[in-house]
């Protein structure tokens, strides 16, 4: 599935699990995935590393046409500002991907967002300097 969450789209969720700290990340990926549970850590099949995770409540209903359900995953791909630290020329030196979103406005219910932080933008960069 794999497309950005709407608050609609995340009415079923009952906790968000990190599987390590985002203190130090700027920015995670979220995308919405079909799975085959409501709980527990999902299948991952996209290079870099599975970040967090939802998990749902235990009433939550599949789809009816796949009997899947949608789930949120965090991730970072291998390029990724994150696992670039200081590294000025990299492809998210500045911005970040359509899909990133500050980890700090991550919620059970509420897509996350982006922010100076997760852009990395140029008044980040001189107060960081």
């Amino acid at each position: 599935m794999s497309a950005m969450p709407r608050e609609g789209d995340l009415a079923q969720e009952a906790e968000i699990v990190w599987l390590e700290s985002t203190e130090d990340l700027d920015y995670v990926r979220q995308a919405l995935d079909k799975v085959t549970t409501r709980r527990g850590k999902p299948r991952y099949e996209r290079g870099g590393r599975l970040v967090g995770y939802s998990n749902l409540l235990p009433k939550a209903r599949a789809l009816p046409d796949s009997g899947l359900f949608v789930r949120r995953t965090f991730f970072l791909l291998p390029h990724d500002r994150p696992n670039q630290p200081g590294d000025p020329d990299g492809p998210y030196a500045v911005g970040s991907p359509l899909e990133a979103v500050d980890p700090r406005t991550i919620d059970v219910g509420k897509a996350g967002a982006k922010t100076p932080r997760s852009q990395a933008t140029a008044e980040i960069q001189a107060a960081s300097s």
